[in-house]
């Protein structure tokens, strides 16, 4: 009798750690496994891997900017080599004014780079007059495990919408906008 009620004690332990360790998680699970959150990201049927900055989830630091963060959940369907290259909203193409280098971490490699204006958009449609749209080539990574992987990049040049400071104020002459991943093809 007390062996079964010592057995009943430790099922009802599991089972209330496991519920309790369940509760708080966002985002739904879909069939492939992965979260369907608000910035969760599958990889295009070409390879490439667009990361939106409306569609991250950011954290920013009001004492320092240069800290402000924007993260994703990519799931990766191909592995390979891939150029990474970083968008910014911007009203002086020739001098993107990052404070300091932008790091941009994939699950356990990191790239790091001060953005410089490799390519001017004209006409794009994700920036409205003044600004422009510079594209700044960060480097290259190669990702060899495909599933689920989490992006982050740090730089003072994320502005969460919504976020008011003096950064966001109609002084601001750089926003970040998007990161982008194109397969490389040898």
């Amino acid at each position: 009798m007390k062996k079964m009620r010592t057995e009943l004690m430790m099922s009802l332990i599991t089972a209330g750690v496991l519920l309790f360790s369940s509760c708080g998680r966002e985002g739904k699970t879909t069939a492939e496994g992965t979260s369907s959150g608000k910035n969760s990201v599958s990889q295009q049927f070409d390879g490439s891997i667009s990361l939106m900055l409306d569609k991250a989830e950011c954290y920013s630091d009001a004492n320092d900017p240069s800290n402000n963060t924007a993260e994703w959940n990519v799931l990766l369907k191909k592995a390979g080599r891939f150029d990474v290259w970083l968008s910014s909203a911007t009203r002086d193409t020739n001098d993107l004014k990052y404070g300091r280098t932008v790091m941009i971490s994939f699950h356990e490699k990191r790239l790091e780079a001060m953005p410089a204006c490799d390519k001017i958009i004209h006409n794009a449609k994700d920036v409205a007059l003044p600004f422009f749209r510079a594209d700044s080539f960060v480097g290259s990574l190669y990702l060899q495990d495909t599933g689920l992987v989490n992006v982050q990049v740090i730089s003072d040049r994320i502005i969460p919408a919504g976020y008011k400071s003096e950064a966001t104020s109609s002084g601001t002459d750089t926003k970040l906008l998007s990161i982008v991943l194109t397969p490389t093809v040898r």
